[in-house]
């Protein structure tokens, strides 16, 4: 994903290259999942444009660029801050740069919305069916254990995975290796048994350069990242994701 149009790649349908997601290998043993192409973050967005009509769109383009920005500054100078508190920071940023007044119930309603996700509505019927054929799964994210724990019980999935990986485990975000690595350690694989599901196309970059077979789910047809990597496939959907882990 191209972070910088997240709210205005799908209106726009820029064009994307597709990779067949036929299997990885015959090898996979588990996969790992980022957070966002697990959950569903439009309703929080939705929210911003609620409450500023017309400037929502802005807002919430501004606010996620900051989050990244953010997670990636603090990891490459070891300051780690929480998912939640780099959003707070980053709604406090993008709020000032687009000149707009949130009120505290509005700034914290739109806070509360990353504490009450739920899956997309192609996720649930996919991971029951990779569960069902042995795999063992993990979502690996920057999103905290809490925000993990809610969006489980929200789409009523307990059970399902065998790991909450967060970045707070390890106070990293990715694409720093000791993010991915986590995956590796807590399932006791190598990178090339583990397949990873990627939603931005940055992460689906530095997942195949950490080694993980890597598929990336690019629903908002945003264009591919030019970093010198490729996923080994993309789709707009988790409906390809058991023929690439060959389930």
């Amino acid at each position: 994903m191209n972070r910088r149009t997240f709210i205005s790649a799908a209106a726009a349908g820029t064009a994307s290259s597709v990779l067949p997601a036929r299997a990885a290998t015959k090898g996979i043993k588990a996969v790992a999942f980022d957070g966002l192409a697990l959950f569903d973050p439009r309703p929080i967005f939705a929210l911003a444009e609620e409450f500023f009509p017309g400037r929502g769109n802005a807002l919430a383009t501004a606010w996620r660029v900051r989050i990244f920005e953010y997670s990636w500054l603090r990891t490459l100078t070891r300051s780690y801050e929480s998912f939640m508190r780099i959003a707070e920071d980053a709604l406090v940023f993008a709020l000032a740069q687009e000149k707009l007044v949130a009120s505290e119930a509005q700034r914290k309603q739109l806070l509360t919305g990353f504490m009450d996700l739920r899956t997309w509505p192609d996720v649930a019927p996919v991971l029951r069916r990779l569960k069902a054929a042995g795999l063992r799964l993990a979502p690996l994210t920057h999103f905290s254990v809490p925000m993990l724990e809610n969006g489980v019980a929200n789409s009523g999935l307990e059970g399902i995975f065998d790991h909450q990986l967060s970045a707070d485990l390890v106070q990293a975000y990715k694409p720093d290796p000791r993010a991915y690595q986590m995956a590796v350690d807590r399932f006791g694989l190598s990178p090339s048994q583990i397949a990873f599901v990627a939603f931005g196309g940055w992460d689906a970059a530095g997942a195949k350069t950490f080694g993980f077979p890597t598929i990336w789910i690019n629903r908002l047809k945003a264009p591919t990242e030019q970093l010198g990597v490729a996923p080994d496939a993309i789709a707009s959907s988790f409906d390809a994701l058991p023929g690439f882990v060959g389930v």
